[in-house]
């Protein structure tokens, strides 16, 4: 509450370190206004009900900084986010499997104590060492891809229509922008798919020798078919399964290690606005980026049970 206050009073950097020198003093009839427009005289629990309210009807409240609905901010940087925990979650998955099941086809040998042993490392490794290591080699050593920004500052921006800058750059059939943007893509989404792919190449490896140790496996060699077609046709659908959950609870996860990775990379979306709030005390934006993250995490899990259906049409008749 003494955050909503302050910020609320203060108009400027310089009111604001009036306040907390204390030689602000606010008008009492202000202070008042701030009380009851917020709701602060009355009870927790009601305090609770009308924000719940306003969460109901699409009210985040007003960001306690730049004064505008948080609603609008967060419309501004999250399809930024989004676009980079999508595509950086894909890759992972991709990676994982992939990963995963080369190392359950070869297990015991060379290749699956090598993979083991890279996934092992990444997987350990906090995601700011990742995303610097890239940062380092990448791009400030090899010059190969840009070190930060979400494109060239020189080119402007396409006209605002889904939020997402790759998909607006389609749509308004700029090109340069299009390919600035997704080489700016490349190191943040890398950093978040290394971080991550370890998990479901666990995940993976364990799955596929299960299934590589059915009946139906045995009689598929028995039929004749190659150790390829065994591998990828017979057995992976039925190993893929468990990976579905996993890559649900991987968008959770990656949007909350978005907030480091945005930072290093100066990639201003969500997870940079949150590192700008806390630093603030924008408690506000604070709160509902919390909300944010944990609605996104319970429809990735909604379309993880839909997809269940899709890969094992058994689930689906259950």
């Amino acid at each position: 509450m003494l955050f909503v206050i302050v910020h609320s009073l203060a108009r400027s950097p310089l009111a604001l370190a009036r306040i907390y020198s204390g030689d602000y003093k606010a008008p009492a009839s202000q202070l008042q206004g701030i009380i009851n427009q917020y709701h602060f005289n009355a009870p927790v629990y009601i305090q609770l009900l009308y924000y719940v309210d306003n969460l109901f009807h699409a009210n985040l409240g007003v960001d306690s900084i730049y004064k505008i609905p948080e609603s609008t901010i967060i419309a501004e940087y999250l399809p930024i986010t989004l676009e980079l925990v999508l595509i950086g979650t894909v890759l992972a998955i991709l990676l994982g499997i992939f990963t995963g099941v080369v190392a359950a086809s070869n297990r015991g040998g060379v290749t699956d104590n090598a993979i083991k042993g890279f996934y092992l490392v990444t997987w350990a490794s906090p995601p700011f060492v990742v995303a610097f290591i890239l940062q380092l080699i990448l791009a400030y050593d090899l010059k190969l891809l840009p070190f930060g920004g979400i494109a060239n500052p020189v080119l402007s921006p396409p006209h605002h229509v889904t939020g997402f800058p790759l998909v607006d750059a389609l749509l308004a059939l700029d090109f340069p922008y299009f390919w600035s943007a997704l080489q700016h893509l490349v190191l943040p989404a890398v950093s978040i798919a290394l971080v991550s792919f370890g998990v479901t190449t666990r995940m993976m490896r364990s799955s596929m020798i299960e299934a590589l140790d059915k009946d139906y496996v045995k009689l598929a060699y028995m039929k004749g078919f190659s150790k390829r077609q065994v591998v990828y046709r017979t057995a992976f659908k039925n190993a893929i399964i468990p990976v579905i959950t996993l890559a649900a609870l991987f968008f959770g996860t990656a949007t909350a290690g978005a907030v480091i990775v945005e930072e290093i990379f100066q990639y201003h979306g969500i997870g940079f606005f949150t590192v700008q709030a806390i630093f603030g005390l924008d408690d506000n934006a604070i709160l509902a980026i919390t909300i944010i993250i944990g609605i996104s995490v319970i429809i990735a899990n909604l379309v993880a049970d839909i997809l269940y259906g899709v890969v094992d049409p058994r689930i689906r008749l259950e």
